[in-house]
């Protein structure tokens, strides 16, 4: 209750997010695929990078995103272009990256999500260090002080715990419906989360009202889109909402 509380408050303020933002692209985008191999590990890490061809006023702030749960069929990193491209089409660079292999185990789907999980939100959150200093030494252009990291349903998760197992990287990070990872509190790191309409997070994964005050969490949810719905599978409606929600929080 206090949630949706908050939720409502936030939502007022904006009046209508379809208005607020124009959805027409600012540059031109061309996107691409490659896969990197990081040999500590010996994991290949497939990515897309969506980027302006055009040039940019000032340094392009990065943002990476992380895909939800495909049961390692693959292709996932690709499956949010209406977002990743819109992104990058505002002025960001943008990676997408492939969490999950055809040879990994599957996720645990019974017990405790918290523990048997979070080797899955490990690796995923090492993933994510390996793309930034590999984009470091490839693209030293790139401002690398402003990093957003987003992530929908278990790439929300592995996302919240990034700034977590790795402080002082990312400045600002916003999940997409993460339900079982809890979310990050911490002064100088700015937290956004775009809920879903029917999946509720588990106990303690969202702040409570004196955290969000505190540490200026800010919460949208979303009441015409489900959790499935945050992908490519999203109407146009439900696409220009969260291309808007996600904008105002990257421009703030």
């Amino acid at each position: 209750m206090i949630i949706n509380i908050l939720i409502f408050s936030f939502l007022s303020g904006f009046s209508a997010f379809g208005n607020s933002v124009n959805h027409k692209s600012v540059y031109n985008i061309v996107p691409d695929t490659l896969t990197l191999y990081d040999g500590e590990r010996q994991r290949k890490i497939p990515i897309a990078i969506y980027k302006p061809t055009n040039k940019t006023s000032g340094k392009q702030k990065v943002v990476i995103f992380s895909h939800g749960y495909g049961q390692n069929k693959g292709g996932d990193y690709i499956a949010y272009s209406y977002l990743t491209e819109y992104v990058a089409s505002q002025g960001f660079f943008v990676v997408s990256i492939q969490h999950e292999l055809a040879t990994d185990s599957l996720l645990p789907l019974t017990g405790n999500p918290q523990i048997l999980r979070r080797p899955f939100w490990d690796r995923g959150a090492d993933n994510i260090l390996f793309v930034i200093n590999t984009f470091k030494k490839s693209h030293p252009d790139l401002d690398f002080k402003h990093i957003t990291l987003i992530g929908h349903s278990n790439g929300g998760d592995l996302t919240a715990l990034f700034p977590q197992k790795y402080p002082n990287i990312a400045d600002k990070i916003i999940t997409l419906d993460n339900r079982r990872m809890v979310l990050p509190k911490k002064k100088g790191l700015k937290v956004y989360s775009l809920r879903s309409s029917d999946q509720p997070a588990d106990e303690g994964v969202l702040p409570t009202e004196r955290e969000i005050r505190k540490y200026r969490i800010k919460i949208v949810k979303l009441e015409n889109t489900t959790h499935n719905e945050m992908d490519d599978n999203a109407n146009d409606e439900q696409r220009k909402e969260i291309q808007s929600i996600v904008l105002s929080f990257l421009n703030e």
